[in-house]
């Protein structure tokens, strides 16, 4: 999720992840780790395999400025070939060497240094095979649009625009556009079940989106086939069924309360009325900060991505607990495809008299 035109800034409290990391064991990805020193990283951004991470203090380097190609032609997204014979060698744009990304403030974290800047390397989770991008290519917007933040999917793209609509467009075969039907489009186009809320914030996932209205509500639509949207899953309740080696008895009122694509936007009720002022998409899972601070998550849980200490999928939103157990509030979330990033800072309380204490950032040892 970026927000267009924004640099950032250095912020206190300290970066933590959970879930998938790239070699590792899965059940190390259950207990948070912190990224770094407080205050040492400005933003996350997550990938397959990787996170790039932004130092805080270091502005991003200040690349060429080119213009848009005068004939510019609208043409579907760009698409990673993969291939499992050897890279050829560098191609034109990679770096010759491992120093020349030296001067660069973005860090990729979770692979070798080498495989990281090299474009021949093989790709982590395809042995032998290698990225072949195609070039980018220009699109322009409406000028009445002024795009705000947009947010990309693995198919779709969901933009908020100045005014706080809500524009999506690309693939729609699990209803991830919110237009009320399973159709893909090339053009932005308004979702129009959005029209007169006010949305201040957007996420997309791998086939499914988010939007946070000004009074805190989250709404959701597109594929749940893991629970993602936090509706009722069939796939959640048969993990279930065999995680308890039981029959759960009609969780759901049986095979038809299911909802595997809902098609369009749903307003989600968050547990004791909790108001949304942030939400993050992974691949099929889904987190979302409250105005307290506190951090719910739901969705596919293979790999620890929902923070509760296990593997455990859920279509129902859940508090993690560990940030408040330390004191902590959460602030931002970054969801990646199997792991979720989160920004916590410091509880702050009154005591003796009103005086404005600091908890710890970090206890010693679980509690």
């Amino acid at each position: 999720m970026e927000e267009l035109g924004g640099a950032g800034s250095a912020r206190p409290g300290r970066w933590f992840q959970f879930g998938f990391r790239f070699g590792t064991r899965t059940e190390d990805g259950l207990e948070p780790a912190a990224l770094g020193e407080a205050g040492q990283i400005r933003r996350v951004r997550a990938a397959w395999s990787y996170a790039v991470i932004t130092p805080a203090g270091e502005p991003l380097p200040p690349g060429p400025r080119r213009r848009a190609p005068s004939a510019a032609t609208r043409r579907p997204p760009p698409v990673s070939a993969l291939s499992r014979a050897h890279a050829p060698g560098p191609r034109r744009g990679c770096p010759a060497a491992p120093g020349a990304a030296r001067a660069s403030s973005l860090r990729l974290a979770a692979l070798p240094a080498a495989r990281s800047l090299s474009c021949s390397a093989d790709l982590p989770l395809v042995p032998g095979g290698y990225v072949a991008p195609r070039p980018p290519f220009f699109t322009p917007l409406p000028d009445a649009l002024q795009a705000r933040q947009l947010a990309l999917g693995h198919e779709h793209a969901v933009l908020r625009s100045a005014a706080g609509t809500v524009f999506s467009w690309g693939g729609g075969r699990h209803g991830q556009l919110g237009h009320g039907e399973l159709e893909s489009g090339p053009e932005p186009r308004l979702v129009e079940a959005l029209h007169g809320i006010l949305v201040v914030a957007v996420s997309a996932g791998g086939w499914h989106s988010t939007a946070v209205s000004e009074t805190g509500d989250l709404y959701v639509w597109g594929w749940n086939e893991s629970g993602q949207l936090a509706l009722p899953s069939k796939a959640v309740d048969v993990e279930l069924q065999v995680g308890q080696q039981q029959v759960v008895e009609d969780r759901v009122g049986g095979e038809a309360g299911f909802i595997s694509v809902q098609a369009l936007p749903a307003l989600l009720d968050m547990p004791h009325g909790a108001e949304v002022s942030r939400a993050s998409c992974g691949s099929r899972h889904t987190a979302a900060v409250t105005s307290t601070g506190e951090l719910y998550t739901w969705g596919w849980g293979k790999y620890g991505q929902l923070g509760h200490g296990d593997t455990v999928s859920s279509d129902q939103p859940r508090r993690v607990r560990y940030f408040a157990e330390r004191g902590l509030r959460v602030a931002d979330v970054v969801c990646g495809p199997w792991s979720t990033y989160i920004h916590a800072v410091e509880q702050q309380h009154r005591e003796d008299g009103g005086r404005l204490e600091r908890k710890p950032l970090l206890r010693d040892g679980p509690r």
